[in-house]
């Protein structure tokens, strides 16, 4: 290969050809075209006509040079120039191709994939065999193997099936791969790497330099996979997290999404300079909170920059009973000043009398010191249990004095105290949690200790009864499951009274655990197997788990990490789930350092290696079709009407996409217009903004389906609508949003938009902005509002007013008062009410679209606020109303006339 900068020539010695350009030149010069056949004419037309030579001494200028641009356009593409070529290929050996395929790879694996396919081209022009060596295990848990040396076709072959994996890299067992490859000569190694740091990144660059020439590609420091860390929850507020390796000030969103594919917030995150951590507080609902399922770094396609929460991450709401001693406590000594603080960092706490607790909806119901409760609340509360919910009890010194049966354990008259009756010689530690209690993996602290319990009878079951115990082994909390639910026994006190457990830490963290047993988690404990119940892949997509997955035993699934068996994912049952997270397992994050010297080093990206030769190819054959109709038309051969039919005839065979370009326009009209005709459709118009499009169309389908299965019209996919060219007689409805850039239609597209109203169609137009919509016709106006006012004035719309109560679009089909869209509130304006005709245009900004739309699965794309799912309903309800409204007219309002009409029949 020939290289001169960023040209290369695959075959060099083609170019030798072009010592023959000035013997062409000559013998082109010489050679003149044949000359001019003229048909004999009638003797009579011969009269007066001289002899003139008509065969040109020489071949006209032009012509030569014409046929020389030919012949160079032959010999540089047969010589195979390319632009950016790769690298040029050294030593005899194979090409040892290496990519890294873990979790880091997915943002910019088509820029991996190219590479790729350019290399492997390379190696075939060059004859080389190819070694293929991925740096991840893979999915069966099988370790990193270097292939065997394969053909080009065969390599193409195989990195077609490259993904990238849910899992990190494993470049210590890549490097081991490397020692069964045999070579024969120096190879071409090539890294494509995903440009962060491992244990043996730089173990595995020299293991890659003894096998020849190593080149090492990585992302540009702006393009690296950010990683998203575990959120941090404190009060109502949440800390979202995202990690980088390096790189300079950028801001980059996160996304929080619902289970069914909702996004319920977005929130801006910026880097500063260099900054590998970048985190922003958002304060979250706990509505909001409740429905998190996942939260993702937009735009960017790895399992790394998306984060699954559980039932853990959720705050529930707590009952705490209250009492009449509660308010004669001092705050820093009552127990429930210390419940409130202890529970308030992950629940919602209410305090109230047990009976009202009972009628409420709660996860959990925390019982202070209260002794023995009658037999009605005992009655009610053991019911709660057994439908699924968690009561927490407190011991103290009057339930020492006398228990009742909702205790999980038998319990002994008094109590055991540090100096009494029944002593220990000094205070009490607690001893570490057994693997099968909920409390597994809490760290106890040396300094909590307990001077007071009540204890529990000795039973054949009180062991496994027992999920904490001191560290002389009697019971500190035990538990019964009940039904659903269970029933938990702290045998001392809330407060420091018997115990300093209250002021740790751990107290907290086990109130947390505990709650969390009303959803179900952590609800079996022990080792009882997780199975895989939805995994995510290399780009962060969830999908069915494969049967290589494995199960999770339910104690250890905190700890756990990501790995080839184990993907990061939700495991266990659908309604108890719980979410393994690659960032679990991935340390921070830290970019490949500078290569040692002798090591070549590029980055992806670019324009990439573009191979001349079919341009050079094609431009020959329109010089050499150009040079034969030239060379005809010198000879008399060709008119130019034979040379425009020739012309139109090559390019109908040889360019039909092109030449055929303006009929496809005009039969995809006539598709559409088609489609338009043979079933009901919706349509909106078309703004420029893709985004703005993609919600209206998301929007229309939306209602669309929602109209088919409630009613009896049956309506098709919405259709797109550019108002200047496209006809739009064919819909009942055309929805238009209104952009703040939105240019006003030219006067040709406005009068198409009178015939449609003038014909009987409707417009809904959408400013999007509730605030707007109530402002409208007020002199201070959104720019929106200003926009929609240019339109209306090209439009022949009478006068406009709100909707009033009785209009026919409250009743069409569903009797309605309000019109929500994603926002509330806005007002909606129809034309003057006319006894004769329904209103041709609806004007609102309560962004209709964005409630109404869903995707490809019917997930909805958009949050409502800010009534959530009752407010979702009355949008679709609102735009059912439209829809009848557009399509039958003011049936509705006729119904009045029913009585006349029937007495009138009756005579």
């Amino acid at each position: 290969m020939l290289s001169l900068g960023a040209l290369a020539f695959a075959s060099p010695w083609m170019l030798a050809a072009a010592a023959a350009l000035p013997l062409l030149w000559w013998l082109l010069r010489l050679t003149p075209p044949a000359p001019l056949v003229v048909r004999f004419p009638a003797i009579r037309l011969l009269r007066g006509l001289d002899r003139e030579e008509e065969t040109p001494a020489r071949t006209p200028l032009w012509l030569v040079a014409l046929r020389l641009g030919l012949a160079a356009f032959i010999i540089l593409a047969l010589a195979h120039p390319m632009l950016n070529p790769v690298t040029p290929f050294t030593g005899s050996g194979p090409l040892v191709l290496v990519v890294d395929t873990g979790w880091a790879a997915g943002p910019g694996w088509a820029e991996r994939r190219r590479m790729t396919a350019e290399l492997i081209d390379k190696a075939a022009r060059d004859g080389r065999r190819v070694i293929l060596l991925e740096t991840a295990p893979a999915a069966t848990g099988a370790p990193p193997r270097a292939s065997a040396p394969l053909s080009a076709a065969e390599a193409r072959d195989r990195t077609l099936a490259l993904v990238p994996h849910p899992w990190p890299a494993d470049r210590e067992a890549a490097a081991r791969a490397l020692d069964t490859v045999r070579l024969e000569g120096s190879a071409n190694v090539w890294w494509l790497s995903d440009g962060l740091w491992s244990d043996h990144a730089e173990r595995f660059t020299e293991r890659l330099r003894r096998l020849g020439t190593l080149t090492l590609v990585r992302d540009a420091v702006g393009a690296r996979a950010g990683l998203l860390r575990a959120p941090e929850f404190e009060g109502s507020n949440m800390t979202l997290r995202v990690e980088r390796a390096g790189g300079g000030a950028r801001e980059i969103a996160v996304r929080g999404r619902a289970e069914d594919g909702r996004v319920l917030l977005r929130e801006a995150v910026a880097f500063d300079e260099g900054a590998a951590m970048a985190a922003v507080v958002v304060p979250l609902p706990l509505e909001i909170r409740n429905r998190l399922m996942r939260l993702e770094i937009d735009g960017e396609a790895s399992a790394g920059a998306a984060y699954l929460l559980d039932e853990r991450w959720r705050r529930r709401p707590v009952g705490l009973v209250a009492t009449g001693q509660a308010a004669r406590d001092l705050p820093l000594l009552g127990e429930h000043y210390y419940l409130e603080r202890a529970l308030s960092p992950f629940s919602e706490v209410s305090v109230a009398p047990l009976e009202a607790l009972i009628e409420s909806e709660l996860a959990a119901i925390v019982l202070p010191d209260l002794g023995a409760l009658p037999p009605d609340e005992i009655e009610a509360l053991g019911a709660w249990i057994e439908a699924g919910g968690v009561v927490l009890r407190f011991a103290g010194p009057r339930l020492a004095q006398g228990s009742d049966s909702l205790v999980p354990v038998a319990l002994r008259r008094g109590g055991r105290a540090f100096g009494g009756a029944m002593s220990w010689s000094q205070p009490a530690t607690l001893a570490p949690f057994a693997a099968t209690t909920p409390f597994a993996g809490l760290t106890v602290p040396g300094d909590v200790t307990v001077t007071r319990q009540v204890l529990a009878q000795p039973s054949p079951d009180l062991q496994a009864r027992t999920w904490a115990s001191l560290s002389d082994g009697t019971p500190l909390v035990t538990a019964e499951r009940r039904g659903a639910g269970w029933l938990v026994l702290f045998h001392t006190t809330a407060n420091p009274d018997w115990s300093d457990l209250s002021l740790s830490g751990l107290f907290l963290r086990m109130l947390q655990r505990l709650v969390g047993l009303s959803q179900g988690v952590a609800a079996e404990g022990g080792a009882t197997p997780l199975p895989p119940l939805e995994i995510l892949d290399g780009f962060g997509r969830a999908q069915a788990p494969p049967s290589s997955v494995l199960a999770i035993p339910a104690d250890t699934i905190e700890a756990a990490v990501a790995t080839a068996r184990t993907p990061p994912g939700f495991y266990g049952l659908a309604d108890s789930k719980r979410a393994l997270n690659l960032a679990s397992g991935v340390g921070p994050l830290r970019p490949l350092p500078a290569p040692p010297s002798g090591v070549t080093q590029r980055a992806y990206g670019g324009g990439g290696e573009i191979d001349l030769k079919p341009w050079l190819l094609a431009g020959a054959l329109v010089l050499g079709i150009v040079d034969l109709l030239l060379s005809l038309a010198l000879r008399g051969l060709l008119t130019w009407r034979r040379a425009a039919a020739g012309l139109a005839i090559m390019a109908f065979t040889g360019g039909a996409g092109g030449a055929m370009t303006g009929e496809a326009a005009a039969s995809g009209a006539d598709d559409r217009a088609l489609a338009a005709t043979l079933k009901t459709r919706l349509a909106y118009v078309r703004t420029g903004n893709d985004t703005i499009d993609g919600t209206s169309e998301a929007g229309l389908r939306g209602l669309s389906r929602i109209i088919t299965d409630r009613t009896s019209v049956e309506l098709g996919e919405p259709i797109g609508v550019d108002l200047a060219r496209e006809e739009l007689a064919f819909f009942p409805l055309l929805y238009w949003p209104i952009t703040p850039d939105q240019p006003v239609p030219a006067r040709r597209a406005m009068g198409r938009v009178n015939d449609f109203l003038r014909n009987g169609g409707m417009i809904l137009f959408d400013t999007r902005d509730q605030q707007s919509s109530q402002q409208f016709g007020l002199t201070r106006e959104a720019t929106s509002v200003q926009v929609l006012r240019r339109i209306l004035g090209r439009l022949n719309i009478p006068r406009l007013l709100p909707v009033p109560d009785d209009h026919v679009l409250t009743k069409s089909f569903y009797l309605l008062q309000e019109f929500p869209g994603r926002w509330a509130g806005g007002m909606v304006w129809v034309e003057a009410p006319d006894e004769n005709a329904i209103s041709s245009v609806v004007i609102g900004g309560n962004d209709w679209a964005a409630a109404w739309a869903i995707d490809e699965g019917g997930r909805y794309l958009y949050a409502v606020l800010p009534d959530a799912e009752e407010q979702r309903e009355t949008a679709y309800r609102f735009g059912i109303n439209l829809v009848m409204y557009a399509l039958t007219g003011n049936y509705k309002a006729d119904q009045v006339h029913f009585p006349a009409i029937i007495e009138r029949l009756g005579q």
